[in-house]
């Protein structure tokens, strides 16, 4: 179990690389339109944990006082949220293709 963990944890780390390397490609070629649907994409997942996790972990976290309301905190954590989608997807693809047969 723990080496199953293991090999997904591999998996999500090397499809965060390709997230970053991907967004990165996204903004040298400027398709900011698909930046922006990544970054809508992560709207419910960011609005859910500014809407749990406590306001003072926020501004603790930040730095910025009400940080929940925040514009650029709330799109940073987007951005954020959108990413780890995306590497979550290709994370379970790599799994699959390495490990499961």
């Amino acid at each position: 179990m723990i080496r199953l963990m293991l090999q997904f944890s591999a998996c999500f780390a090397l499809g965060l690389v390709v997230a970053g390397v991907l967004l990165i490609g996204l903004m040298f070629f400027g398709q900011f339109d698909l930046i922006h649907g990544l970054d809508l994409s992560g709207k419910p997942m960011a609005s859910l944990a500014l809407a749990l996790v406590p306001e003072t972990f926020w501004n603790e976290l930040t730095g910025v006082p009400d940080a929940a309301a925040n514009a650029q905190v709330q799109s940073f954590l987007q951005l954020c949220a959108g990413l780890a989608q995306v590497a979550l997807l290709l994370g379970a693809g790599f799994f699959r293709l390495w490990y499961v047969r």
